[in-house]
């Protein structure tokens, strides 16, 4: 392997964790990472939550510092964006006219926000989180009395949300479909959320779809379809991210809500791996294709596709997990619930500690957990052995989940 050129293209998660496991399996060829940010690969999540707030300091978002890339001998190619492939040549051409040969290539280029295309959405004043500095722009804002409106409440939207009210801003969030989160959990976890934002002084929206912002110069105000408006000094806009495929559709390779690859993260060709947010891949645990955004599954499947660039078949199966944070309350999820025909409810929602289980035909598909890391935690491992436990005893406090692991 020693005259191997892998080139991974991506900044974020994913990225960090191949070359971590390249060189742990002993690759001691070349590493070349590109990536559009100057920043060496850092975490996201934190950036709607405690970067926001202002707990993290940038240094601490580096997955790791630069030192790890000199020790493992990896060329960095920051502030550059892979414009595009050449699987013929093996090649990949970059925005600053240079290209890169390669061998084995990952493609690692994660996702990008949803953008609103109606009147006024050009206006200063309305912004998305996805980068560090998306959300130092936001930081500039973030002042007590200052009017916030957030189109969206999905998870960014909620932490944003979160953190807004903590630090004294108005806060509105306008949601267009009848209930928060409502792509990922059940209504009852949902109405948990609702109430407890409400109390915290967070004014929710439902059904309202946004048809434009108003403003001379800066947004001043978020109009609804019924006519209402709402006025507001900034506007944060959520309304979900899309993987980024160009580079892999340009080049020919099957695309399909992501880049589609093999349980293996290989995609239709033979020196190229995809994985992370940008991925779309076969779950036998649930049997149909994917496309997951997580911090897990870009580690997991980055894992998988550094072994394939190496030779080494390492099917990905795992069972998925997400969270969010939201003032004090720690939504942790596992599995994937869609298609599920009953919601087990465990605990108490009114002591802000309580889980969610859900079942198809009898076995358990996923699982939300808020403030209660022992349900998720055991309740992935059931996930894991497909379990079929007895409702009743899953809602029961006072039952043992581990007694039915070990059933």
């Amino acid at each position: 392997m020693t005259s191997r050129h892998i080139v991974i293209v991506g900044g974020g998660q994913a990225a960090a964790q191949a070359i971590l496991t390249l060189r742990q399996k002993k690759f001691d060829g070349r590493i070349t990472l590109v990536g559009e940010e100057e920043l060496p690969p850092y975490q996201r999540p934190p950036l709607s939550k405690k970067y926001l707030a202002g707990d993290l300091e940038r240094e601490r978002l580096l997955l790791r510092p630069l030192a790890f890339y000199e020790k493992n001998g990896v060329e960095m190619r920051l502030g550059v964006r892979a414009e595009e492939l050449e699987p013929d040549s093996r090649r990949v051409r970059l925005d600053d006219g240079r290209s890169l040969g390669y061998d084995g290539l990952l493609l690692a280029t994660g996702s990008r926000v949803r953008r609103l295309n109606i009147p006024g959405s050009d206006l200063p004043g309305i912004h998305y989180v996805r980068n560090v500095a998306d959300v130092d722009r936001i930081s500039e804002a973030v002042k007590p009395g200052n009017r916030l409106v957030v189109a969206g409440a999905g998870y960014i939207g909620l932490e944003v949300a979160a953190v807004a009210a903590t630090k004294g801003l108005k806060v509105t969030i306008l949601e267009a479909v009848d209930r928060v989160m409502a792509r990922v959990v059940c209504p009852e976890v949902s109405r948990f959320y609702f109430d407890y934002h409400t109390r915290s002084g967070v004014d929710i929206r439902c059904g309202k779809m946004i048809d434009g912002f108003i403003g001379n110069g800066h947004v001043e105000a978020v109009s609804a379809a019924d006519g209402e408006r709402f006025p507001c000094d900034l506007a944060i806009v959520g309304i979900g991210i899309e993987p980024v495929v160009e580079p892999a559709s340009g080049a020919g390779l099957t695309c399909d809500n992501g880049i589609r690859v093999d349980e293996f993260a290989r995609t239709d060709d033979e020196a190229i791996v995809a994985a992370g947010d940008c991925t779309n891949h076969p779950s036998r645990r649930y049997g149909h294709r994917v496309r997951l955004e997580s911090v897990q599954n870009a580690i997991d499947q980055a894992k998988v596709a550094a072994a394939s660039l190496l030779g080494e078949d390492q099917p990905y199966d795992t069972v998925p997990w997400f969270w969010s944070d939201q003032y004090d309350l720690k939504l942790q999820i596992a599995g994937l619930s869609q298609n599920h025909d009953r919601v087990v409810l465990r605990g108490d929602p009114s002591a802000n500690s309580f889980s969610a289980f859900y079942l198809r035909d009898g076995v358990l598909l996923a699982v939300d957990a808020v403030n209660s890391p022992r349900e998720f935690m055991l309740g992935k491992r059931l996930i894991m052995q497909r379990a079929a436990p007895a409702p009743e005893l899953l809602a029961d406090s006072e039952s043992d989940l581990m007694e039915l692991l070990k059933r």
